[in-house]
């Protein structure tokens, strides 16, 4: 099979982690939640961790390797007050100003 179409996600957080297993046919998250985040890659497409915080999703199919990062990012989208989440290699995530204290005078 060879690969045509790339698709990668940056994870981005502490603690957050991404590890794929048998062959690129599972990717397991590391998310912050109380269990391990299981997805199971469809046949058209390929999983590859070279980091624990970079995934890549390829595949000869460019419709399946797009929804399936898409359901990857899903699993935790960018929050715009820290940028902590799963995130397109590309993508940038414009920061909104936390909350302002009281001004003392």
């Amino acid at each position: 099979m060879e690969a045509k179409f790339f698709r990668f996600l940056r994870v981005v957080g502490v603690g957050f982690k991404a590890r794929t297993e048998s062959a690129g046919r599972q990717l397991f998250l590391k998310l912050g939640y109380s269990h391990e985040v299981e997805l199971a890659v469809p046949p058209a497409v390929r999983v590859f961790c070279f980091k624990p915080n970079l995934i890549c999703c390829t595949g000869i199919d460019k419709e399946r390797v797009h929804q399936f990062a898409g359901a990857v990012r899903n699993c935790k989208p960018p929050e715009c007050y820290k940028g902590k989440g799963i995130l397109y290699l590309e993508e940038v995530v414009k920061l909104k100003p936390g909350k302002q204290g009281k001004q003392s005078k």
